[in-house]
């Protein structure tokens, strides 16, 4: 049966990675809406080749642009992000989120809004919002598919299983490419030292999430919200190899792993196909030829952001949305060449110090605390 899909980031790895399933299954699926911040050209082929209904950017200003490529088709051409919002609302089977950063907020509550599935690739707007968008889908009947591959592995292993059996949800981390320097080597790396993950092949924004380990304590506010057991059942283990992607332990010691290949394909099947399974081209496991699996406990003195992120998920309130808010600050200057990676961890803490406004309780909320976060830590940096 033809389903229907609308996709929030498709230009970006996340979403590559979406179309290239589809279009390995291109009979079964029908496309809505495409959607990228700019990248008006590439967009604008991808709608082609889709055949999709809409194209939307992010950016206005690229809208020019994109009607320019998309001339004599009747695939409709929009910009900004009332846009995005409106391309979220048109009925769709499957709305896959991922639009990096808080500008994925509003589109993805507007298609929780509408009672749709959502495939949620976009971390931070469940931490930014996690309150307010878990009160939406219970309101609207959505639901939620986790795409992250930590929190789709933690998805798979609770199938059939009761929350209340849950002793520990232990989300594994690749630990970055920067794992074994040392804190003065951590000083001197590069943008493009950051970004080279050895394990998966990510933007920019998130591959220096994943160094700072930034990116794991996002995932863990995340999965209190997807998954909830309580804080003190998560917990984060670093493990190099990136094979086993999450675990659940169970009240009878019982410990069910997802494994896989370093393939975001293998989430984001797992998410278009649900509650079945589907094809993928994605290289079996080959066991032997890894050879051995390790694991660590984090090191929270060299990198910092777990522990920051686990303070700011105890705190609640506003403190996550905070904390996502600076981080991508600190990011954006790290990668302009700005700050040193170091920093990073530091202008978040210290954002987190001197701002402390109290809880969202609506999207608007939201979007105000994000923008005055911003602010907050542009200052931090500054003072850094």
């Amino acid at each position: 049966m033809t389903r229907s899909i609308s996709i929030f980031g498709a230009t970006g790895s996340i979403g590559d990675s979406t179309l290239d399933l589809i279009r390995g299954d291109r009979a079964n699926w029908n496309v809505v809406a495409l959607s990228a911040n700019c990248s008006a050209e590439k967009l604008a082929a991808l709608a082609k080749e889709f055949d999709a209904e809409i194209a939307v950017v992010g950016d206005e200003g690229c809208l020019p642009e994109l009607r320019a490529h998309l001339s004599g088709t009747a695939i409709e051409a929009a910009g900004g992000e009332q846009a995005l919002c409106d391309a979220a609302r048109r009925p769709a089977d499957l709305t896959v989120a991922a639009i990096v950063g808080c500008a994925g907020l509003a589109p993805t509550m507007a298609a929780i809004e509408q009672g749709r599935t959502v495939a949620l690739a976009n971390k931070e707007s469940l931490v930014s919002a996690g309150h307010v968008m878990t009160a939406k889908v219970a309101q609207y009947g959505a639901t939620l598919l986790p795409v992250d591959s930590e929190h789709n592995a933690i998805f798979q292993c609770l199938q059939g299983n009761d929350l209340e059996d849950v002793r520990w949800i232990t989300l594994t981390a690749s630990g970055g490419p920067l794992r074994t320097k040392t804190l003065a080597e951590l000083d001197a790396v590069t943008p493009a030292q950051a970004v080279a993950h050895p394990n998966w092949s990510m933007g920019a924004k998130i591959s220096v999430d994943s160094a700072t380990m930034f990116n794991k304590g996002l995932e863990f506010i995340e999965a209190f919200h997807l998954f909830p057991v309580g804080l003190d059942r998560l917990r984060i283990v670093v493990h190099p190899q990136s094979v086993i992607h999450s675990m659940v332990e169970y009240r009878d010691g019982s410990t069910l792993a997802q494994l896989g290949p370093s393939d975001m394909r293998v989430p984001i099947a797992s998410a278009l196909a649900w509650p079945r399974r589907m094809d993928t081209a994605c290289k079996p496991l080959d066991l032997p030829a890894i050879g051995e699996l390790t694991f660590f406990a984090p090191d929270e003195e060299r990198f910092p952001a777990t522990k920051l992120a686990r303070e700011a998920a105890h705190t609640g309130g506003a403190a996550p949305a905070v904390l996502n808010a600076a981080n991508e600050v600190a990011v954006a200057a790290f990668l302009a060449g700005q700050i040193r990676f170091t920093q990073i961890s530091a202008i978040v803490a210290r954002t987190l110090e001197h701002y402390a406004p109290t809880a969202p309780q609506s999207l608007d909320d939201v979007l105000a605390v994000d923008a005055e976060a911003r602010v907050h830590a542009g200052a931090m940096m500054e003072l850094a």
